[in-house]
């Protein structure tokens, strides 16, 4: 069984450039990085592999330092929570403030956990922080390195020692293809409850689902419920999730990675939020697209609204598999029996375009129906990557036609000569006809329904293609373009000959 990744851990004081190293480190932009002190509050995971050593890295909320974030004290507790299961601290302080009564206090815990420190002093490349870089050495951690996490001077040199001392202790041995699903914090505890590791051909099919939707739905909730672990802070306090956290997680030998989005609002209220508002919505639509499922949570006691028809429009756009989850359930199953089906109709009535979408109706706080998410999505996963064969497709056309023949908008006449699924994840159809034009909306509704009925495809938008078969004698894309020999030139002959007077005799 191969040796899990070591846990690399950066810890500091607010805004003394964590995310920026993380950042750096990982060669990603995962981080949101502001000037306001505070920016991070969850932990974030990052795979890095440095001269062929692999290991976790992550980035922390600052600790005992100025923060007017209203969640400071539970970022702490989080930070915390993710140093207790660390094999190797990075202890990260700002050149230019010098040495403050903040890093002392962290110091001090740091040692107090028994744990390798490095210590990093940030931001050097400033003249300000010449005189000043000094003071911490007094601190008594050794070796010392003096970096610019910002343009990546020294950062070279802490790798190093890093994999050395992780190599040194037989930490740094996992492979760059486990460095990609290793257990976060917690997962390590609740080990002997997972099932066994999956083979090589399942890992390869790893899951990513992102967990979307508006503000305070519960998305940080259900993704402790799916986890069963306090991965990512939970408040009452709208907009508490800003980064787009990662999580693996292994369900009945499947490789899922879940990962928690920001609260996605309005546009226009987006903009007035500031900065880090605006970072976060873009890295929740960035999780959108690099999903394979999304979950889309809908508060049950207000309903669906239209930003959440618009998010749910943005996966639709992005061609991925949706399942819409109504959270909250426990605080209005005891109404009316027919409760469930009014509400169902009317949020189909509200997602008209998400029609293909499966409802659940869960409770994230008290776990009702939470294990029918990953079951689900499962499920509509396998769906997207369905890939139908050529002559069953064209039976199925031969059918449909005969007793729906297709309609166009120009009210040409249409005949599907034949067609081929062309790609999956969304599956996508090309329908090849005699004449060069579109379906009308409505037959491609009715075709794409049908489609549905006859292979499945729960879950996930069906994409058609409409093109017109190649002429025989051709090849290529050009043969379907050739022009029709013109006549104009008999046409005019025989005009002129009709024109031109006869002859007298």
């Amino acid at each position: 069984m191969p040796r899990k990744s070591p846990i690399v851990v950066l810890v500091g004081r607010p805004n003394v450039g964590k995310s920026t190293l993380f950042n750096r480190m990982t060669g990603s932009r995962r981080a949101i990085v502001a000037p306001m002190a505070g920016t991070t509050r969850d932990a974030l995971a990052r795979p890095v592999v440095w001269r062929g050593v692999a290991f976790q890295l992550f980035d922390t909320g600052g600790l005992f330092g100025a923060s007017e974030d209203p969640l400071h004290e539970l970022v702490v507790q989080h930070g915390q929570r993710a140093i207790g299961h660390a094999d190797q601290l990075v202890f990260l302080v700002d050149g230019r403030e010098g040495l403050v009564a903040g890093d002392q206090r962290i110091a001090r815990e740091l040692r107090e956990t028994g744990r390798p420190v490095l210590l990093a002093i940030n931001k050097t490349d400033d003249k300000r922080s010449l005189k000043s870089a000094l003071e911490f050495y007094e601190l008594g951690f050794d070796p010392v390195f003096e970096i610019s996490a910002e343009h990546g001077t020294g950062v070279a040199e802490l790798l190093d020692e890093l994999v050395e001392r992780l190599g040194a202790r037989g930490l740094g041995l996992a492979d760059t293809e486990t460095a990609n699903h290793e257990s976060l914090p917690g997962e390590r505890d609740a080990a002997s409850t997972q099932p066994p590791a999956p083979t090589a051909s399942d890992a390869d099919r790893e899951i990513r689902v992102a967990i979307i939707g508006r503000p305070n739905v519960g998305k940080s909730s259900l993704v402790n419920r799916l986890l069963r672990e306090e991965r990512v802070l939970v408040s009452d306090m709208p907009g508490t999730t800003r980064d787009a956290i990662d999580s693996p997680l292994l369900w009945h030998r499947r490789r899922f990675r879940i990962i928690d989005t920001a609260g996605m609002r309005r546009p226009g209220r987006v903009s007035g939020g500031g900065k880090v508002e605006m970072v976060s919505v873009a890295l929740a639509k960035e999780a959108i697209a690099d999903a394979d499922v999304v979950a889309l949570l809908i508060d049950a006691k207000t309903g669906a609204s239209d930003q959440d028809a618009a998010i749910g429009g943005e996966a639709d756009r992005a061609g991925r598999g949706i399942v819409i989850v109504a959270n909250k359930w426990d605080l209005v199953k005891s109404q009316d029996p027919e409760f469930v089906t009014s509400f169902d109709e009317t949020l189909r009535h509200g997602m008209r375009f998400l029609d293909y979408a499966p409802i659940l109706h869960i409770s994230a706080l008290t776990g009702e129906r939470a294990g029918k998410v990953l079951e689900t999505i499962d499920k509509v996963a396998a769906a997207r990557r369905t890939r139908v064969p050529t002559p069953a497709l064209n039976r199925f056309v031969t059918e449909v036609t005969a007793a729906n023949p297709p309609v166009s908008p120009d009210r040409a006449h249409v005949r599907i000569l034949y067609a081929a699924q062309v790609g999956v994840s969304p599956p996508s159809f090309v329908f090849f006809t005699n004449v060069a034009t579109t379906f009308h909306f409505s037959y491609q509704r009715f075709l794409v329904n049908k489609l549905r009925q006859r292979f499945g495809f729960v879950g996930s938008p069906i994409r058609i293609q409409v093109r017109r078969r190649a002429k025989e004698g051709g090849s290529g894309p050009r043969a379907s373009r050739r022009p029709r020999p013109s006549r104009g030139t008999d046409r005019t002959r025989q005009d002129r000959t009709r024109r031109k007077p006869a002859k007298k005799k």
